[in-house]
This record gives C-alpha cells, structure tokens and sequence, in this order.
C-alpha cells in the first residue's frame, strides 16, 4: 500500500489512545456507513468517468480478469469509451470474486476453488455469453457457496485479534514491531468494526465485507492518530492477514474439477488467471481454454508462458483446440473511487484492457511466430463461447 511521506505525529497518537473508547460514537458509525457504502459521490463518479489517461492508439479491447466490485456498469462504460476512443472491436467480461455480473452480453466470475493434487487454493475465470447462464442453478449454488466461504475469512482476521490466539498477534507484533498501545488500539477498533457490522448486518452489502473493510478504517483514522501511527497499524494489520490467510481452511471449497466441470456442461469458457501464483495448476492438464501469461502481479515469466503455450498447441493431439494466450488486467474499479492519497498506488494504476505486454516489441515477435493478437483472440475466444 502507499506510504505516505509526512512527519510522524506523537501529539495526535498520544491524543487518539488516551480517549481510546469500546463505546461506538456517532463519529465510528458514520466512518463505518462510508466505507460499506455503494453510493458513490459526485467525486467519485468523476473520477471515474475521468481516467487520467487515453489510449487512441488501441484499436482493439481484450479484457476477460477485472472486478467492477460496486461501480455501476454505465460509468464502466463511459469510462472505457474515453480511454479507447479509437476502438472498434472488443470482448469485455467482467469477473467479480465469487460472484456472476453481466456485461453487453457476457457474464463472468473469478472463482476460489481448490486443487485436491497440489493442495492449494487456486483461482479460475469462467466466461459465458450471458444467455447460456440461464438457469445454471448448480454453477450458481457452488458460486453463492464459495462466496460465502470466502467472505468468511474477514472475521477470522477480525477474531485473531479480538479474540486473539497469542501466536498469531505475537508473530505479528515480533515481525512488526507494534508495541502494545498500538495492539490495543488496533484490538478496540477491530472489535467496534465487529459489532457494527453484526448492528447493520440486514442492510450492509455482502461484498463490502472483505479484508480490506480494516484497511479502510484505519487508513479513515488517519486525520485522528496520523499517517505515521496509521502506516506502522497497517503493516501490523498486513501481517496479522498474512497468518490468518495461511491458516485459513480449504477443505470447504470446490474442487477446480468440480467447477470446470460445471461450466463446460453449459458451454462456458474457463481461464487460468495470475500463472506465477499457481504454477501448478498448470502442470494438471486440466480443461482449460487458455492462460494468462501476463498479469500485473505476474509479469516474469511472460516470454516463457508464451513458449509454453506455443510449444503445448504443437503437440496437441488431433481434435484437440489450441490453448489461448490471455493477458488479465486484475483492475479494481472500486480502488480507483478512493481519494487519491488514500489509494493503493499499484492497483489504482491498473485499467480494464490495459494490458502493455501486448505491445511489447520482443513479445510481439513471439506472439507473431504463433499468429496471436488481441483480435486473433477475441475472435477464436467468442466463438468458442457461441
């Protein structure tokens, strides 16, 4: 996350822990409405319809790994009108975490799953043109399940500090240094953040309720204890997640077979996304119509993925279809309604279809050799998705 640069201030800190409080204010219910809430300001929607920059040049919009979250779609639209103003082709498929949205025809998700051979999590995209979705009511159980699951792990985050296991809150505070005026700090405000949620849970909106919630509401304290005090709570945060998200189970999600299976049985297409995050699952052979060889968290071996899959598409057997190259954007729109200072650095400078490595020169030579491009994918990917 962006640290920002200004002098620490002891006098705000030694302010905030000495009113320090369990009772929830009228201040933390209205910080609490702000950031659960999907209402976006004039602001916000201005900056969305404002990107900061315009790609005349891209003729073409190849964007299949990207998480709208609470932005309207319209604005989406505009937004992509402006950035690509000289584009006359596309295939745009949203794919929220866990969750089905629909966009000009296509419907897409991320799914969590679980690969039972490498014992790991693992992440697939689904893409299908909307129709093809209808009914689909175990594809929709297996999602609605998965996101609950995964939703469930903010409150083991919340518990290992509320209600703390002592290993994780002291390997926390022994990699981090956080003393324990800042542990008790972080422990009343986690828990007031419990206890709004459990208040408001009827009407709060289920995928506001991520890790990030936390993150959120310190970096909104930052006018109260400082950036100085609010950075060293986020790097403890940070680690606390870190442990919690190692330890947390996977027996309760969907085999990767189970998912493919249910999406081939209704036409869809299923994509590998962030290859260096799960290099096994590329060894599987599982049924897949491409991968990402290019993300913004996995940009190293992107010449290699190419080989491979070039090298995979030689040997195929007869019958078999080509695996596609796919490079995924990972955008989240909803970093991007922040207030600049307050926003992740990394992924607020992500953007839906923008993907460099397509035009990379010494990629292209390699992307040229296997007659790939992103309208040779658009075209092979949609027809397979008819």
């Amino acid at each position: 996350m962006q640290i920002i640069k200004r002098p620490p201030s002891p006098e705000l800190w030694e302010k905030a822990f000495a009113g320090l409080t369990e009772e929830i204010s009228a201040a933390d219910q209205e910080r609490f409405d702000g950031i659960v809430s999907e209402k976006l300001a004039d602001w916000q929607q201005r900056q969305i319809l404002e990107p900061g920059s315009v790609f005349p040049r891209q003729e073409a919009i190849l964007a299949v790994h990207w998480h709208p979250e609470f932005v309207p779609l319209p604005l989406i639209e505009k937004r992509l009108k402006t950035m690509f103003p000289g584009a006359d082709e596309e295939l745009v498929i949203p794919t929220q975490h866990n969750e089905f949205v629909a966009y000009r025809g296509f419907t897409g998700a991320e799914v969590d799953c679980y690969s039972r051979g490498f014992n790991r999590k693992v992440q697939l995209l689904l893409h299908f043109p909307s129709a093809k979705l209808t009914g689909a009511a175990t594809l929709k159980s297996i999602l609605h399940h998965t996101f609950k699951y995964r939703s469930s792990q903010l409150f083991e985050f919340m518990h290992a500090m509320t209600r703390p296991e002592q290993g994780i809150v002291n390997a926390a505070a022994g990699e981090t240094g956080a003393s324990e005026e800042l542990i008790e700090f972080t422990r009343v405000n986690v828990a007031k953040i419990e206890r709004l949620i459990d208040a408001g849970w009827s009407s709060i909106a289920q995928r506001t309720l991520k890790n990030k919630l936390l993150r959120d509401w310190f970096d909104a304290l930052r006018p109260e204890i400082g950036d100085a005090m609010a950075d060293r709570i986020q790097f403890y945060l940070n680690a606390v997640k870190k442990r919690v998200k190692a330890g947390f189970s996977l027996k309760y999600f969907y085999r990767a077979s189970e998912v493919i299976e249910e999406a081939r049985g209704l036409g869809g297409g299923v994509v590998i996304p962030h290859p260096e995050q799960f290099w096994p699952i590329l060894l599987a052979d599982y049924d897949v119509d491409g991968i990402e060889v290019w993300n913004p968290q996995s940009r190293e071996y992107t010449e290699f993925l190419i080989s491979v899959v070039g090298r995979k598409n030689r040997l195929r057997r007869t019958g078999e279809r080509n695996m596609l190259i796919f490079m995924g954007d990972d955008c989240h729109l909803g970093e991007k309604t922040k207030p600049v200072a307050l926003q992740d650095v990394e992924k607020s400078g992500r953007e839906i279809g923008l993907q460099p490595a397509w035009d990379d020169l010494d990629l292209q030579k390699k992307l040229i050799m296997q007659n790939v491009s992103r309208r040779t994918i658009i075209k092979e990917y949609k027809e397979r998705l008819a």
